[in-house]
């Protein structure tokens, strides 16, 4: 990441250090009487690699769509690189590129007219969106088929076009919703491959909720999410010391009190 890339999208400190990527803080959310995530807190510092980990209904989804604002948060706090998104929304959602868990792109356009647009709602110049998308593009190895149409693609090519897309503006932070859902075992290695190569060279922080947990690495953050409450954090040394277990998968079943079939679903 260049400097300016640094400048534009990462706020100066204010005193010794600079602020996470993302900070969730005493987030609960209900739709009528149902408590979906209560009383959610997590953070992923800068250049972390965190795993959102959650059976189907755990509340990935729910906390995604409050980070992106697409639904209001009305109680605790959202922060991405300092910013609060319900006060500075603007500010906020500028530094933070989605991955959301549905098919996003036009796939009657190129990929590179699928990136312009991005670029535009952004209020990127046409030149200078040009020049990112075909950054982004080789940044997921697609630049060779910029001008292909999306129909063209295999499932896992398409993702990889929306990770570029998300690359566009520059962001700080990154959120992937389960992003290899459907993909067969090669795109899936591929995509994460990729995801933890910005992490690594360009220091974003990411998070990736999924329910797979063959995804997790052993140096990952993990937050576990479950039945919309954060049942752990840490990395995966003290997720087996903590429960006695001998694998991650263990260790959820434990942690979470679901046998391996609800797990496996």
């Amino acid at each position: 990441m260049t400097s300016s890339q640094t400048d534009q999208n990462m706020p100066a400190a204010s005193g010794a250090s600079a602020p996470d990527a993302l900070v969730v803080n005493g987030v609960s959310h209900a739709f009528g009487d149902k408590v979906v995530l209560d009383n959610v807190s997590l953070t992923v510092p800068r250049g972390t690699f965190a795993v959102l980990l959650g059976l189907n209904g755990a509340g990935k989804s729910t906390l995604f769509s409050l980070i992106t604002r697409l639904y209001d948060n009305v109680s605790g706090e959202i922060r991405i690189l300092g910013h609060d998104v319900r006060r500075k929304p603007g500010a906020a959602l500028q530094r933070l590129g989605v991955v959301f868990q549905s098919k996003t792109l036009d796939a009657d356009l190129s990929l590179q007219q699928n990136l312009l647009y991005h670029a535009a709602l952004h209020g990127i110049g046409r030149s200078e969106a040009k020049r990112r998308a075909v950054e982004s593009l080789e940044t997921v190895g697609l630049a060779d088929r910029a001008h292909e149409k999306v129909r063209n693609l295999s499932g896992g090519q398409a993702r990889r076009v929306e990770i570029a897309r998300s690359l566009m503006h520059r962001p700080g932070c990154l959120l992937l919703d389960e992003p290899t859902v459907g993909l067969d075992i090669g795109s899936r290695e591929s995509v994460i491959g990729i995801v933890r190569g910005l992490v690594q060279k360009q220091g974003l922080g990411v998070l990736w909720a999924t329910h797979l947990i063959d995804e997790i690495s052993d140096t990952d953050l993990i937050v576990v999410l479950h039945k919309g409450k954060v049942l752990f954090t840490g990395r995966l040394p003290a997720f087996l010391a903590t429960t006695g277990a001998n694998s991650a998968r263990d260790a959820f079943r434990i942690v979470t009190g679901t046998s391996s079939t609800a797990e496996a679903a």
